[in-house]
């Protein structure tokens, strides 16, 4: 028998090496560039945005551990280390357990009567037989969105000052009339009512987005069942939206802590800082009223650390009972 030459052609482990490097990430990621390239050229401008805007600020965080001002190096022989004495400045001081508790009742009570605000909307516009009248109520519910913060808050104090609307309609019903912004007991309504007014319809859009998926023929088959419109939407329409609200439950559980400071200092007064000073505005106070650069910073880490804690707990519950999770 003809003994075989030389190697005819590559080994076999040869060409397992080569399919693996062809199969690697960076060579699939080239070629899917090559493919794809102005989808990634159209991505370009947020990835950019979030890197300068986002990630790259996170490196002053170091700032909460140092005594630092303005000119002074943050990394390297000039950076002044103090620890964690900001943190323990702040869990020390009158103002943590205000400002802690006034973000939480006003960040729980707007997720309480804000959160199904939206989706009742929703529910209620999807009923809608007319679709002029549908996108005409829709068109009114979304403007709010549109106005100026600014604008916004204008309004709310013209409507709830002693001579404004609300407080006029209000004084039918037996309530004095006053300046309710000046009253304590009174913001965290205010602030909350003006909210759900202003972002119930922009949030509502997700929900009717999702309201577009659910199976038609579901609710055919429930009306030869007999079932009425109230059961249909306990039954049929609520299951089938649920993932999209427990994503959106997830969200803004991870917002607890991060009521808007520009509403509130829009809004607030001397007279009613026990209630309305937030977090947020206490970091706008200390950080840019009062130059106490590190101690603001140590302040809204702190806020940050315990959103991102809410958003991994509450996700982890969320994935075990519901298997619906943000990861």
């Amino acid at each position: 028998m003809a003994k075989n030459g030389g190697n005819s052609g590559a080994s076999p482990q040869g060409s397992q090496g080569l399919q693996v490097r062809k199969n690697s990430f960076g060579a699939r990621a080239i070629r899917d560039f090559k493919k794809n390239y102005e989808i990634y050229l159209i991505l370009l401008p947020v990835v950019a945005f979030y890197l300068i805007f986002s990630y790259a600020p996170m490196g002053g965080i170091a700032i909460a551990f140092q005594d630092w001002r303005p000119g002074r190096a943050m990394f390297g022989a000039g950076a002044r280390w103090v620890g964690l004495k900001h943190f323990k400045d702040f869990f020390s001081s009158y103002y943590f357990m205000r400002v802690l508790r006034n973000t939480v009742t006003i960040s729980v009570s707007s997720l309480i009567f804000g959160f199904p605000a939206p989706i009742i909307l929703a529910l209620m516009l999807n009923e809608l037989k007319s679709k002029i009248y549908a996108r005409g109520v829709q068109t009114i519910v979304y403007l709010p969105h549109f106005i100026s913060m600014v604008v916004l808050c204008g309004m709310i104090k013209l409507f709830v000052r002693d001579t404004g609307v609300i407080t006029q309609v209000l004084s039918i019903f037996g309530f004095q009339p006053q300046n309710m912004l000046l009253n304590p007991n009174l913001f965290v309504p205010i602030y909350v009512v003006s909210n759900i007014w202003s972002g119930v319809g922009w949030g509502s859009i997700i929900y009717l987005a999702a309201l577009t998926s659910v199976d038609q023929q579901l609710y055919e088959a429930a009306e030869i069942d007999g079932a009425g419109k109230w059961k249909q939407t306990i039954h049929i329409t609520l299951p089938c939206i649920v993932p999209t609200i427990i994503i959106q439950f997830i969200m803004r559980t991870g917002q607890i802590l991060s009521v808007g400071q520009e509403k509130i200092i829009l809004l607030y007064n001397e007279t009613i800082y026990d209630t309305a000073d937030v977090i947020s505005s206490f970091v706008y106070r200390k950080g840019l009223l009062e130059n106490d650069w590190s101690y603001s910073t140590a302040v809204g880490l702190f806020n940050s650390v315990i959103n991102f804690a809410l958003v991994s707990v509450v996700n982890k519950i969320s994935s075990t009972v519901s298997e619906t999770s943000l990861w």
